[in-house]
């Protein structure tokens, strides 16, 4: 990935820490912007970097990690990864929004998952994030440019009939009505209560649910691959597997979108 992970290790004990960050050092795109030997280094690192990610000793004397994770609730949090000699930590970890959480001594292999995983996520997060800023522009803007983004009431719309699929969908929005051709869609995916129609370069927004949306559409031809995504298999360039059985599919356009494993009956369109 091009974007470097930005990170802080937190550890007070001395030889843990410069353990954690030579088994680091291997990741090309991980970058260790800070070392912190407490909590309070932890917090005050977070607030001044905004860094991508946190590795939190569980255990240390004033702020732990779970405290450390508390204090930042209602401001900037990264990804969290705990680590810990005591297992018995797991689950309140998690219940803390920890990404992962690594066992002392940490192993080359394990660590490599824990990398693998917030890669994912944060590729995840750009998607989201990215449709949020979009929709949250639209909202905010006086006169949104006709064609490239446009927000619509489409609950009205009739739904095609059995066998028969609308060539277009309309868009509707303050006077406007943008025709966008359904052959022409890359993708779909959502952001909250609108749906991110993706067409080459541009985006249309549309307000309606998955749904009802993929009721509109040819099964054909666009599939839902993810609880929050609808995928023209015709863009369809490659296909990668992913760790624990997951898939990504790979467009023209170079876009990867996830396959869950909800949805993985639809590989079986691509392996045969």
């Amino acid at each position: 990935m091009s974007k470097k992970i930005t990170a802080i290790i937190c550890d007070d004990e001395p030889l843990a820490l410069k353990g954690m960050k030579m088994r680091l050092e291997v990741f090309d795109d991980v970058e260790i912007v800070r070392e912190c030997r407490n909590g309070r280094e932890a917090i005050a690192a977070i607030k001044e970097l905004k860094p991508d990610l946190a590795f939190l000793d569980i255990q240390m004397p004033g702020l732990d990690g779970f405290a450390v994770v508390k204090s930042l609730v209602g401001s900037y949090m990264p990804l969290i990864v705990f680590v810990t000699a005591y297992d018995q930590y797991a689950l309140e970890a998690f219940q803390s929004h920890a990404t992962d959480y690594l066992l002392k001594p940490v192993e080359e292999d394990r660590l490599e998952q824990t990398i693998a995983k917030i890669r994912e996520t944060m590729r995840q997060h750009s998607a989201i994030e990215q449709n949020a800023r979009i929709v949250k522009l639209l909202e905010t803007m006086a006169n949104p440019p006709e064609i490239l983004l446009s927000a619509v009431l489409d609950q009205d719309q009739p739904e095609a009939p059995k066998g028969q699929y609308e060539p277009q969908i309309h868009i509707k929005d303050r006077g406007y009505i943008t025709r966008v051709e359904v052959k022409d869609i890359d993708y779909i995916d959502a952001a909250g209560d609108y749906m991110c129609i993706h067409t080459g370069e541009k985006t249309h927004i549309l307000r309606a649910t998955m749904k009802t949306l993929e009721k509109k559409l040819d099964p054909a031809i666009f599939q839902r691959v993810h609880r929050s995504a609808i995928v023209n298999l015709n863009r369809v360039k490659e296909l990668h597997p992913h760790s624990n059985g997951e898939y990504f599919l790979v467009l023209d356009g170079g876009q990867e979108i996830k396959v869950s494993r909800s949805y993985k009956d639809v590989i079986g369109r691509f392996i045969s």
